[in-house]
């Protein structure tokens, strides 16, 4: 098997919610998200997925996914989709850095092996644990109140995980955290996301006054250093997630103590391949993981539901749903929530048809 052709699509997903906001006053209304279909001379076509959310939460932003695509495309002609070491390698030599462009071709090259071998990648990965997936609802930050109010519109919809968006002014995270916290009922976990938008002392000024919740604190700043600092000032349990950006940081965050739970996201790392490495070196080390994405559609979220199934129930946090923040339905067969839960695909590859009339046409073509 070889790679024949390789088409990029750009396509708009807008968001359920009208927009989505997080720390530094940032928010997006649409998720630019760009699609890659890879063609083998057999007939067989893999489709993967990437979608930065927008140009200014981790380094990477929607066109230069699309420019990174078409600078990588050319050098993969040829190749053994199948030969996943053989196609990251080649993509690390020909373009350094930039894992959310590699992510959508190693995406993709999952679902090519999967379908030519006629599994469901979910059992590439290591097999099927469990029938279902806990989700997690982000919550876009907001006034406390009208957080409060999404909270429990979104526990009417089976939710029982919630990231609440702070790293704002601290009074107001404060009245936010409290807000929601005095509302959840028993069984459900709260998470405050701060998005590396405190500073060390408005962190610690926060999780000081929030000390008697029971709850757990997200990438309370930019930087590791910061963020450990923090972590040693607090009982609270800790997520990092923009930090950990591949093996090196999370062996250092390990050996540091520096966290009780890992974010891993698939375009952040340079897609599956990378991911899976790091959830197995997590499962090893007891590390709990949350399995995502920046953001997407249906073919991003089979990708995050094959692998976070493939994990042990017992290292599983919680898992996003991408694909249910949006009013598009990209493919046909893509994961869908039921009461706040999901499951991964049964079909061969990633298990989803991508519809030709939301792709459109492509906005390159490399063969």
């Amino acid at each position: 098997m070889q790679i024949a052709r390789i088409e990029v699509f750009q396509v708009d997903l807008p968001l359920r919610e009208g927009s989505y906001s997080w720390s530094g006053n940032k928010s997006i209304r649409t998720y630019d998200s760009t699609v890659v279909r890879i063609a083998t001379d057999t007939g067989l076509a893999g489709f993967g997925e990437t979608c930065p959310l927008g140009a200014a939460y981790l380094p990477a932003h929607a066109a230069g996914a699309r420019a990174g695509l078409a600078e990588l495309a050319p050098h993969l002609i040829g190749q053994d989709p199948r030969e996943l070491g053989v196609v990251n390698r080649l993509m690390e030599r020909h373009l350094k850095g930039h894992p959310y462009v590699k992510s959508a071709i190693d995406m993709a090259c999952w679902d090519l092996l999967g379908l030519a071998a006629d599994m469901p990648v979910v059992t590439l990965l290591g097999g099927r644990h469990g029938t279902s997936l806990p989700l997690y609802r982000a919550i876009s930050q907001d006034n406390p109140q009208r957080m409060a109010q999404s909270v429990a519109a979104f526990r009417a919809e089976g939710y029982r995980r919630f990231q609440i968006k702070v790293g704002g002014d601290p009074d107001v995270d404060i009245v936010r955290i409290r807000t929601v916290a005095a509302g959840l009922e028993a069984g459900e976990v709260l998470v405050a996301d701060a998005n590396t938008g405190w500073l060390a002392h408005q962190a610690a000024r926060v999780l000081r006054a929030i000390d008697d919740i029971d709850l757990y604190v997200e990438q309370p700043c930019a930087t590791y250093e910061a963020c450990l600092n923090i972590r040693r000032r607090t009982r609270l349990p800790m997520v990092l997630d923009e930090v950990i950006d591949g093996v090196g940081m999370l062996l250092r965050a390990h050996a540091d103590q520096a966290m009780d739970v890992v974010n891993i996201k698939l375009g952040k790392v340079g897609g599956i391949t990378a991911a899976r490495q790091l959830r197995d070196l997590c499962v090893s080390m007891g590390i709990a993981m949350t399995i995502e994405d920046s953001g997407g559609g249906d073919i991003v979220t089979a990708a995050i539901a094959h692998l976070a199934q493939s994990t042990p129930q017992a290292s599983l946090f919680s898992v996003s749903d991408c694909n249910s923040y949006v009013t598009t339905e990209l493919a046909e067969g893509a994961p869908r929530r039921i009461e706040g839960q999901m499951s991964a695909p049964t079909a061969p590859g990633l298990g989803v048809k991508p519809r030709p009339d939301v792709l459109g046409k492509p906005v390159f073509t490399t063969a």
